[in-house]
């Protein structure tokens, strides 16, 4: 039987194609780590939490980053409360297609002027390998107006305040907790993600 809860909040997972989207979603939903395949369009899962006594539905929406779904998943920006920005702290190209692709996608999808964005450098447990340093990453998040954290799926390191840090910013946020009360969301997790063409899906 379904949990109650007393909101609902839509959250986005954005980034280039390998940076550990779905393994970051994986860890924090289950707690586990696998090295995934692609996302094909979009993936969802959902996640209970309770903060400051409130219960809470997170209907997390991780969306594919390969250039041939991105007309697949522009509405999915539509509503969403929080947006992950995901870089891979070893693959230089991720951070920099944050500003060059996604925060622009970001601005001209998005419908929701206060939505609290997140900048997550994933993998530092291949430290060794880094290309993208720390002090350029906080430079973009306060340009940008995000939160910033590094974290690893595969270790779990500081994935679960990830989560938590971008959650409570959205229950403090007094326009963001009114629409994610139950009545005004309801039908938010009737929608599907589309089905992808046969042309484009992964082989």
């Amino acid at each position: 039987m379904e949990a109650e809860f007393d909101y609902l909040f839509k959250l986005l997972m954005i980034g280039d194609s390998g940076v550990g989207k779905s393994s970051l979603l994986l860890s924090f939903t289950a707690g586990t780590f696998d090295e995934l395949s692609p996302t094909i369009g979009v993936d969802f899962k959902v996640k209970y939490a309770t903060v400051g006594g409130k219960k809470l539905k997170l209907a997390i929406w991780d969306t594919a980053g390969q250039e041939r779904f991105r007309t697949l998943t522009s509405s999915y920006y539509r509503g969403a409360q929080g947006v992950v920005f995901v870089y891979d702290v070893t693959r230089r190209e991720t951070f920099t297609n944050l500003q060059e692709v996604w925060y622009k996608e970001f601005e001209q999808y998005s419908t929701n002027p206060d939505s609290i964005r997140m900048l997550v450098g994933n993998k530092v447990d291949k430290e060794s390998q880094r290309t993208v340093t720390k002090k350029e990453a906080i430079e973009f998040a306060r340009d940008y107006g995000c939160l910033f954290i590094e974290c690893s799926a595969k270790t779990h390191v500081n994935v679960q305040q990830c989560f938590d840090e971008l959650v409570q910013k959205i229950v403090d946020t007094p326009s963001l907790l009114a629409e994610g009360s139950k009545g005004m969301k309801k039908n938010m997790l009737n929608q599907k993600p589309p089905e992808p063409d046969a042309a484009t899906a992964c082989c």
